[in-house]
Formats: structure tokens, sequence, C-alpha cells
């Protein structure tokens, strides 16, 4: 059985404008929205064996984030660049190249890719818009993730900072 938590980043500034858009840091909602989502997870009694990121600057915030509460070491994320404005098959090419010791992996990426990636996951559940710092969260009978795209999917939760 594996685990995927798909992460889009938290709510990021745009108070520096000129800023280019990978070096966009996270706004104060951000920076609470991010740790409250977290542990959310966490009084679940949900694990997470590896946090993977895009290295933008907004999704490896809201990674170490999540890793506080979690209380791993953050020098311990995966940082994939190809998960920044990463397109459907990058995330599933990501997926299947996992390693196969990780049971339960946390990613954290960017819109407009990681809805349309949670779109194609489970049959019959759409999302219009995936929420900054939303949480999609499927589980899948398999042993190796290297058979995730075929595999069938099961919706294990959806949650999102505003649902409460």
């Amino acid at each position: 059985m594996k685990t995927l938590f798909l992460v889009r980043h938290a709510k990021s500034s745009w108070d520096l404008a000129p800023l280019n858009d990978f070096g966009r840091s996270l706004n104060e909602r951000g920076k609470k929205d991010a740790p409250a989502m977290a542990q959310r997870l966490l009084n679940k009694n949900i694990n997470i064996d590896v946090f993977i990121s895009s290295p933008a600057k907004r999704a490896k915030k809201t990674a170490e984030l999540f890793c506080n509460i979690y209380k791993k070491d953050k020098e311990q994320i995966v940082f994939i660049p190809s998960l920044y404005h990463a397109s459907l098959p990058t995330f599933f090419e990501v997926v299947e190249q996992l390693n196969d010791n990780y049971n339960s992996v946390a990613m954290f990426s960017h819109n407009p890719g990681i809805t349309e990636f949670v779109n194609q996951l489970v049959e019959g559940v759409k999302i219009d818009n995936m929420p900054t710092c939303g949480v999609f969260a499927i589980k899948t009978n398999i042993t190796k993730w290297k058979d995730f795209s075929m595999s069938k999917k099961e919706l294990l939760l959806f949650d999102y900072p505003k649902a409460e």
C-alpha cells in the first residue's frame, strides 16, 4: 500500500512585485496555514516517510513548515526541480521514480499542474482549483511506485485551510 499526499504551496506574497515567480515567499496567512495543515494530518496519526518539493521558495518553505510540525529535519526534503510548474506527465514521472522504501510521500508543488494531476487520480473526483495549502491524499494498493499510473487509486482525504 502506498499513500501520496499532494500539497499545493501555501499562500504566497506579491509584496515584492519585481521579484521573479520562483523567488516569491509565503505571506503571513501562508506561514500560519502550512503548520496548521500539517498539524491536521498529524492529529489523524498520518505518518509521512519523505517530503518532496519543488525548489521554488514558496513550495520549499511550505515543505519546511510541514517538517517542523512532523519533527523531521528539513535538510531531508528532496527537491525536484521539475516540480516547479510541472506538467501532468512530469507528475506521473516523478511519482513513478520514487524509492519503493517510501510508503507515504508528501509532494509540494504548484498550480495549474497540481490541480490537473489530482483530477486524473480518482475516478469521479474533480476539483475546480486546488486551494493554496490544500492537501489531496490518495492511497493505492501497490508495492512499487513504478506501477502508480496504472493502479486503482482511492481518495483518502481532501482538506484545505478554509475547510474548517
